[in-house]
């Protein structure tokens, strides 16, 4: 979850519950997502309408909550993005070995360390941007217990929308060791008919990158950035719980999976909601 200096915090998990060692996430997976809000007694009211979420405290102050569905941790608010002059919205971390290590790799290959790697008492994190400005995160350390497996199946997924998906998988690959010789690391394939590269872990699909984003929009929904989308038994009641509250519906459709959308908070926080 994020501390007050904005860097994303898993294992500062207050009364969440117990935690699990990193040892449990494949190195380079997706391993928490987080919300840098304005207003957290707002961003609660609004994500625990639109998404049913209850929210805990945390070990971090009164500006942090951890927010929680069928008793597990699912992802962190923290108030601070009017403190630090930032945008408001969802970064994903992702776990990795040693982030002294990993923060090397991001500046090696010409990208932003825009923080980090600041430690806590679970771990240590890194906030960065990728060479098109998508910002993420890197975490090594402990994770929140009851927190399920990312794949299509569970509560969030996460998709990079780039310039180049390519290039940034390749990017991504060398910082977080994507298709390491090693065990334990993450493979990288490309889906022709969706014409996107797939990241799996134990064969599970825990992330997607797909090219089409124009580096220097005006629009954050069209700029390069990772989407995270959260899973949801109706989405048009998300929708319109969205709508009622301030917020906005961007885009709307039907997959073979089911319906999804596209939805923008009132400060600006843009996520995805998809059928279970």
């Amino acid at each position: 979850m994020r501390a007050a200096d904005g860097t994303g915090t898993p294992g500062e998990g207050g009364t969440s519950g117990a935690e699990t060692t990193g040892a449990q996430v494949a190195r380079g997976a997706p391993c928490w997502v987080s919300l840098t809000a304005r207003d957290l007694a707002a961003a609660e009211k609004f994500y625990g309408t639109v998404l049913g979420w209850e929210f805990r405290s945390t070990t971090l102050g009164e500006r942090f909550a951890v927010a929680v569905t069928d008793g597990r941790p699912l992802a962190t608010i923290g108030a601070v993005a009017g403190d630090m002059q930032v945008a408001v919205g969802w970064t994903p971390f992702f776990a990795v070995s040693q982030a002294d290590e990993a923060t090397a790799r991001i500046r090696e290959r010409s990208a932003t360390v825009a923080l980090g790697p600041v430690s806590f008492a679970s771990g240590r994190a890194v906030l960065a941007a990728d060479r098109d400005g998508a910002v993420f995160g890197v975490w090594d350390g402990r994770l929140p217990g009851g927190w399920q497996s990312w794949h299509d199946r569970g509560p969030v997924v996460v998709r990079l929308r780039t310039r180049d998906a390519f290039e940034s998988a390749i990017f991504y690959g060398g910082v977080l060791e994507w298709a390491d010789e090693g065990r334990g690391c993450c493979s990288v394939s490309y889906e022709y008919e969706k014409a996107e590269v797939v990241v799996r872990a134990c064969g599970e699909v825990v992330a997607r990158i797909s090219s089409g984003a124009v580096e220097a929009a005006p629009d954050p929904a069209v700029r390069p950035h990772w989407a995270v989308h959260f899973a949801v038994e109706d989405v048009a009641a998300c929708m319109e719980a969205a709508r009622a509250l301030g917020g906005a519906v961007l885009a709307s459709g039907d997959s073979p999976a089911g319906p999804w959308a596209d939805l923008r908070d009132p400060d600006g926080g843009l996520f995805t909601v998809f059928s279970r």
